[in-house]
This record gives structure tokens, C-alpha cells and sequence, in this order.
């Protein structure tokens, strides 16, 4: 009987690249030069969503407004020209794309980033000819946790809900693809517990951890 899974729909910050302090800390900045107090420890929790769900949370300011656009392609500007350069995959992220592609899994990033951010990111972890096909924040109404995006990923993939496996490590994450009927591996690589991962059918602690159980994953199970 052949594998239920025919394709896995991949966040990128925090779960494939470690990157979400520096996601927080762009904001920090951002709100500095803007007039807007905005302390570390409130933003980390918040990243993982789009700018259209956080910049409102932080602010009270909407993004599509004229001073949400300059602030959001600001934010973007300091993440990519002043953290971005001494960021890392996670250990093991190339070899476990490679085990899934060898499977002949479809592989689809579904994130919340931007366009513009998602290519940087890739090309810094040099993931860029490895994972081609991809939904990014324009490519949904809403970002997560509403399920725009997962939807989105799933309509790139050409499969249903119940073929596709969702890895992430967010409760952004989880909510999302439940929201949209697919399963979640959950990794705390990103920050949260498996106690914050509630809901995901699996928790791994990083993508190294989720390649040396890979047997006995969702991404092995047969139908």
C-alpha cells in the first residue's frame, strides 16, 4: 500500500531557519525609529504571524495604511540588511529536504513572510534550488494563524488535506493547518513547548530530531 502523504507543506522561520529572535528584534528597531515603544519580549511570541496581525497588535497602526507600508518595508529592510547575514538553517534541515524529496514528497513552503523576505531567507540557508515551489504572505488575505496560507500551499501541491503533512513551530502553525484540515509536526526549535505545540499530531525538538525518527513519523507512516 503506498504512503497516505504525498506532500509536506514547510514554514521557514523558526523551523527551517533560525531566525525568529532576529524577526523580533527588526521589529524592536523598526518601532525605534518610528516613535513606537516596542519591547523584545512582546513581539518574540507574536513572530510567526503575518505583518498584517502583528503590526496592529504592536502599534494599533494597520499595515495597508500609509504609515503601516513604510513601517512594514522598514522592518523588512533592517531584518534583511542587518540580521539576515549571520543567520543559519538548523542542523540537519538539508538532509532532512533531501530524505523527503527522495521519498517523492512535494515540498511546499507555506509562510507567512513576505515575497521579498522568504527569497532572502532561502538564499542565506541556500535552500533556494531545493525548495522551489512556495505561498508567501501575497498569496493569502489573511496570514495565520487564519488557514489562507495552508490553503494556499495545499492548491501549489495539487493535493487534497489529507494527503499533506504540515511541519512548523508555531501555535500559529498548528491553529493554521488545523484550520485548513491538515496534520502538523510541530518542532520547538522556534521557541515554543510541546505544551504551546497543542494540537500537533507530532513534536520534535528540531529538524535533526524529526530526521533521526524520520521512520516512525507521519512522513513514513503508510496508509
Amino acid at each position: 500500500m503506498g504512503k497516505q502523504v504525498r506532500a509536506v507543506l514547510l514554514d521557514v522561520d523558526g523551523t527551517l531557519i533560525d531566525s525568529n529572535d532576529a524577526h523580533a528584534r527588526a521589529w524592536v528597531d523598526v518601532g525605534a525609529e518610528f516613535g513606537h515603544r516596542i519591547r523584545f519580549d512582546e513581539v518574540r511570541w507574536l513572530v510567526g504571524m503575518g505583518g498584517d496581525k502583528v503590526l496592529p497588535k504592536l502599534t494599533g497602526i494597520e499595515e495597508d495604511s500609509d504609515e503601516g507600508q513604510r513601517i512594514s518595508e522598514r522592518r523588512g529592510e533592517i531584518f534583511r540588511e542587518q540580521y539576515l547575514p549571520s543567520l543559519e538553517p538548523f542542523p540537519a534541515v538539508h538532509k532532512l529536504v533531501d530524505r523527503m524529496r527522495a521519498d517523492g514528497l512535494r515540498l511546499v513552503i507555506a509562510t507567512s513572510a513576505s515575497e521579498t523576505d522568504l527569497k532572502a531567507l532561502l538564499e542565506r540557508a541556500e535552500l533556494t534550488s531545493l525548495l522551489k515551489q512556495s505561498t508567501n504572505s501575497d498569496d493569502a488575505d489573511e496570514s495565520k494563524p487564519a488557514p489562507d496560507i495552508v490553503e494556499a500551499a495545499l492548491k501549489e501541491a495539487g493535493v487534497e488535506a489529507s494527503q499533506a503533512v504540515m511541519i512548523g513551530d508555531t501555535p500559529y502553525d498548528v491553529e493554521a493547518a488545523a484550520r485548513a484540515g491538515v496534520p502538523i509536526i510541530g518542532v520547538r526549535c522556534g521557541g515554543w513547548s510541546a505544551e504551546e505545540l497543542h494540537g500537533a499530531a507530532e513534536v520534535y525538538d528540531d529538524p535533526a530530531d524529526l530526521l533521526r525518527r524520520y521512520n516512525d513519523s507521519l512522513l513514513s507512516r503508510e496508509a
